[in-house]
């Protein structure tokens, strides 16, 4: 069946804004889902919007593959993100961890990406933020260390309907 779920993160301004205003959320999600196709739950897939299919990591026997999942919207603000996606999901057991597949995975994890424009070295960078870290999380530019953003609340991931 075709189950959507909704992902929405914000971050919050330096205190010298310096770098905010070149930030700009990337079109690529990195979300935990269960995946009747190789049978496994919580496997990472990556999504890129505009594509049809996402990739599934899998496991080390099997490998990655196609995924039947699609980022559906992709709404992103200066420092805020909301996104959509869609996904079939069917009921399966997950043999080798012993456990049930349910639609929104037991602990659902996802990261977004970011991209900047460091102004003092007139380079690109790309930082990241994931439900997964100590909060607050201070994103810094890879070339001068500059706090470009800091993250105080974990991305949410909410099932619809």
């Amino acid at each position: 069946m075709l189950r959507s779920l909704e992902i929405h993160a914000t971050l919050s301004a330096p205190s010298a804004p310096d770098h905010l205003p070149l930030l700009s959320w990337s079109p690529t999600i990195e979300l935990s889902l269960d995946c009747f196709v190789c049978v496994r739950v919580g496997r990472t897939t990556r999504l890129e919007r505009g594509a049809e299919q996402a990739i599934c990591s899998s496991d080390r026997d099997h490998g990655p593959h196609f995924a039947p999942a699609r980022i559906a919207e992709f709404d992103p603000a200066q420092a805020s993100v909301r996104a959509v996606v869609e996904f079939w999901w069917a009921p399966f057991h997950d043999a080798k961890r012993d456990t049930p597949a349910t639609p929104l995975s037991e602990t659902p994890w996802v990261r977004l990406h970011l991209a900047y424009r460091c102004p003092l070295h007139e380079a690109l960078g790309t930082a990241s933020t994931q439900t997964n870290l100590v909060r607050p999380t201070a994103l810094r530019c890879e070339h001068c260390a500059a706090v470009i953003a800091t993250s105080h609340e974990a991305p949410a991931i909410r099932l619809l309907g």
